[in-house]
């Protein structure tokens, strides 16, 4: 074999390993295609799975955190933004008769459900809770049951029932803190209610004024809110914009931090003119209450409803006697629906 023969045999056997290297290659860059393909399909089999399940879950707390915020606003709208458009109308969602009512009903007030402490301006306008507590006993002993003003307003207009016996509001006047600590448990144990007229600003509860958070227990209670403005102010003094904030800008308050209706005001010490009743209305009040002796009545000025004030040291008998002695004479004290309350 010459030399040009060997050459050539050389080159051949260095092209079939480099095939055979080309091939070994071929197969292995195949193989890990192959392994990295299926890794990838493991992976986002996996992964989609995984992401499905995250999914779920974020939901599932999503909508348990969603519902046990809803069942917290409407308890007591705590952290909850309303709007006028948003808010019911009322809170009493009994069904009228169609035929509305006509009975008076007693409206008590009362402010502070304590002693008078040594001092006092005006310690008339503290009742203790053992008093407190003897009066609504004999109310309740003489077939009396409380109920709220949007009540008696749906009694009224749309004859909603306001339950057997005798129907009585009982106001708190300013938002002591005194109202929440004494006069709410005495009225839960009785399966009674109050309406709240308080002021947003003047008593704070260092000087003895509700808190928020007692505010909303008060709604969460079943009592109605109202309001006697802002800070209590002289209304029949205050120009037109003061007016304004007082009576509309407290309502618009309440009604956004609380999410309740308030549709009745409280004028602050009585006193009220015609402004001041217009000012109320355009507020969109329903109604409001006076100091002026008397039971209310819907044929009335339903903005000038009277009320009865209650003393200190007003006797269970005496309470009676006040409430008997103020009646309205020509209006019919009976029928106030049946059975069942709004």
């Amino acid at each position: 074999m010459n030399e040009e023969q060997i050459r050539a045999r050389r080159h051949a056997r260095e092209r079939e390993r480099r095939a055979r290297t080309r091939r070994r290659r071929l197969l292995a860059v195949g193989a890990l295609v192959a392994v990295v393909i299926v890794v990838l399909t493991i992976a986002v089999v996996a992964g989609g799975a995984g992401t499905s399940s995250s999914q779920t879950t974020a939901a599932n707390a999503s909508r348990t955190a969603h519902h046990n915020a809803g069942k917290a606003s409407a308890r007591a709208g705590h952290g909850k933004t309303f709007t006028a458009s948003s808010l019911p109308k009322t809170t009493v969602t009994g069904v009228g008769t169609g035929k509305p009512g006509t009975a008076t009903v007693p409206v008590l007030m009362y402010h502070v459900i304590n002693p008078p402490p040594a001092g006092a301006p005006f310690p008339g306008l503290y009742v203790p809770s053992d008093e407190f507590a003897a009066q609504m006993q004999a109310l309740k002993d003489a077939g009396w049951h409380a109920v709220t003003m949007d009540q008696l307003e749906a009694y009224w207009t749309r004859g909603v029932p306001l339950g057997p016996g005798k129907p009585v509001v009982l106001t708190f006047d300013n938002g002591y803190a005194s109202q929440y600590e004494n006069a709410l448990p005495i009225l839960r144990h009785m399966g009674w209610v109050g309406d709240e007229n308080i002021q947003l600003t003047g008593l704070p509860p260092s000087q003895g004024g509700l808190s928020d958070a007692q505010v909303r227990d008060l709604i969460a209670a079943g009592w109605e809110l109202d309001t006697q403005g802002i800070s209590h102010a002289d209304l029949i003094t205050l120009d037109a914009a003061q007016l304004k904030y007082q009576v509309a800008t407290a309502r618009q308050t309440l009604q956004k931090r609380y999410g309740v209706p308030v549709n009745w005001f409280c004028y602050p010490s009585g006193h009220y003119d015609a402004t001041v009743i217009a000012a109320v209305k355009a507020a969109g009040f329903v109604g409001s209450t006076t100091v002026i002796p008397g039971w209310a009545t819907p044929s009335e000025d339903p903005y000038r409803l009277p009320r009865l004030r209650v003393l200190g040291g007003t006797s269970p008998s005496a309470l009676l006697a006040q409430i008997a002695s103020a009646e309205s004479s020509g209006a019919p004290p009976a029928s106030y629906g049946g059975a069942g309350t709004a």
